[in-house]
This record gives C-alpha cells, sequence and structure tokens, in this order.
C-alpha cells in the first residue's frame, strides 16, 4: 500500500530587489501584513496537513539570522521546523529557486514526498483539497494555479495551459501573448520518486535556476504532470503596489 507522507519545503532565499527598500535588510516572508508576518500564514497552513511531518524553510547567509529570530518566536507549532542557510549572500551568488529545492532535497536527504511553497504566498483557501488532488494522482507532480481572468496581468506571471483531464500541455514563463490566464501560484506537489528529476534539470538547463516555471516546464515534457486549481483570493507579493494592497485587505472580507 503506498505511504503517502510529505515535507514541506517553503522557499525563503530570495532578495526580493522589487520590493527595496523594504527588503534591504529584511526578508520578504517576515514582512508584516494584518500584524503577522507572511510566512505565518504559510506556517498555519501546513500545520493543518496530517501528512506532513517537517517543514523547512530555506533562507540565506544574508537573512539566517532574522528567521532564527522568528523561528524563537513562534508559539504552538506541533510540527518540526527547520531553517536551513542555502549559504549565498547577495542576488549575485543566489542559486535560484530551482537550485535552493534541490540544496534542501539533498541537505536534508529527503526521500518522502514534497509539498514546495513560496515564502511570499498568501492566499485564502486550506490545503486540503489540493493535498487530496496529489493523493489521487499517485506518482505525478502537481501545482496549485490561479484564474486571474485576465491575460493582460497574466503577463506577469507563469501562464499555464490545461487539457480537459487538468493536465498540464504547455508553461510558458512571463509570456507576450498568454494562451491562457491561469497562472502558477509557486505551490507544487513532487512525489519522491520524481525528486531526482530536480539535479537532472540543473544539469541540462544551467542557466534558468531561478524560476520555477522553467522547470515545470521541462518537467511536463519527462512526465505527466496536473493542476489543480484554488477559487479564493490569492496574492503574490511581489511588488509594492501588491504588498500595499494586501496589508490594507488581506484578513477582510
Amino acid at each position: 500500500m503506498y505511504k503517502f507522507k510529505m515535507k514541506a519545503l517553503i522557499l525563503a532565499a530570495g532578495y526580493a530587489t522589487r520590493l527595496f527598500p523594504l527588503t534591504r535588510e529584511y526578508p520578504k516572508p517576515l514582512l508584516s501584513v494584518a500584524g503577522e508576518p507572511i510566512i505565518n500564514y504559510i506556517i498555519d497552513k501546513l500545520q493543518s496537513v496530517k501528512e506532513i511531518d517537517e517543514i523547512i524553510v530555506i533562507t540565506n547567509s544574508k537573512f539566517i539570522l532574522r528567521f532564527r529570530e522568528w523561528r524563537r518566536g513562534l508559539m504552538g507549532n506541533a510540527k518540526r521546523i527547520i531553517l536551513i542557510d542555502d549559504l549565498t549572500k547577495d542576488i549575485h551568488d543566489r542559486r535560484g529557486a530551482i537550485g535552493d529545492m534541490n540544496f534542501a532535497v539533498h541537505k536534508r536527504r529527503i526521500r518522502d514526498d514534497l509539498l514546495v511553497i513560496g515564502g511570499d504566498n498568501l492566499f485564502d483557501e486550506d490545503l486540503g483539497d489540493f493535498i487530496s488532488f496529489a493523493r489521487a494522482k499517485i506518482n505525478h507532480p502537481v501545482i496549485g494555479v490561479y484564474d486571474l481572468k485576465s491575460k493582460a496581468e497574466a503577463v506577469q506571471y507563469g501562464v499555464v495551459k490545461l487539457n480537459s483531464h487538468g493536465k498540464v500541455v504547455d508553461f510558458k514563463e512571463k509570456p507576450k501573448k498568454p494562451q491562457s490566464t491561469l497562472v502558477a501560484m509557486c505551490l507544487y506537489y513532487f512525489p519522491k520518486e520524481k525528486l531526482g528529476l530536480i539535479k537532472e534539470y540543473l544539469v541540462t538547463k544551467a542557466d534558468k535556476h531561478d524560476a520555477m516555471g522553467f522547470y515545470i516546464d521541462w518537467l511536463r515534457k519527462k512526465v505527466t504532470v496536473y493542476a489543480f486549481a484554488f477559487a479564493k483570493r490569492w496574492y503574490d507579493i511581489g511588488h509594492p503596489k501588491i504588498y500595499e494592497g494586501v496589508t490594507k485587505s488581506y484578513g477582510k472580507v
């Protein structure tokens, strides 16, 4: 019988230059929204997923002390939270999202299914339906997607095209002419059997380690990748105007 067990990985090693000066000396996942660091909302979502037995947060040498201070202040968390320093110090030597994912997999010797989520992801829904969908797609990667209902807005994201069965048939990172209004949320489930493909990708695509969309587009050509659409509110906090809007509206109906 297939045993569904998971590790969760929060990507928090970016330098968020688009949010300067807010993030010049402070990591984006620790910015406050409605009185709580962004990452706390993610932790709360992960705490409710019974299959997850460990939450890993990967950051960098510049911000590792900030995250250690944050972790000391956490209260009432049932799951173990592990911090990893990816050993980079600035934007010029960063590993990128895919490189950090690979670093964490090898550093923690992860042999379980892996749920990966961006440290700047805010969304209203819990993860229950997403996990159930992933469980039904045994041995297949699953990505979270959101319908922006606007191709004009979609150009800023990784755009996903699906077939009638929910299979990802196209993925373009920030296309000039999007084929759909579905965008990737930086929420990914990778079965343990497919984790070895991360290293294979990094060897094959030595110049595209930053945006996860490049990996997903490569991966969908190797194996079947499915998508699960979230319906409630979702925010990707990558721009000062978005952050300003979220701080005013998040938590309100």
